[in-house]
């Protein structure tokens, strides 16, 4: 199944707290349970302004059909094409 980066701007997002991420975090989990299993989070990044979430689910549409049933913003989904870390240069 194919694998998503989505970009949500989300200007503060550095300085959201533990309790601010648990909520979103339990607001996605609901939309994904809601949806059904072709959809699955794995993690995402939070950096200042930004978060950068990994999904696998079977096409764009479904990943932003999950953003907007949980009132995220999705500013760009990109379809991962290839991995590649230290090991591939072995």
């Amino acid at each position: 199944m194919p694998r998503y980066v989505i970009e949500r701007d989300i200007p503060g997002a550095g300085d959201l707290t533990q309790q601010q991420l648990k909520d979103i975090s339990a607001t996605s989990c609901g939309v994904l349970q809601a949806m059904g299993p072709q959809i699955q989070w794995v993690e995402s990044y939070v950096t200042g302004d930004r978060v950068y979430c990994i999904y696998v689910a079977p096409d764009e549409d479904t990943v932003r059909e999950h953003a907007r049933r949980g009132g995220f913003p999705a500013n760009r989904v990109s379809r991962v094409h290839n991995v590649i870390d230290a090991t591939t240069a072995e």
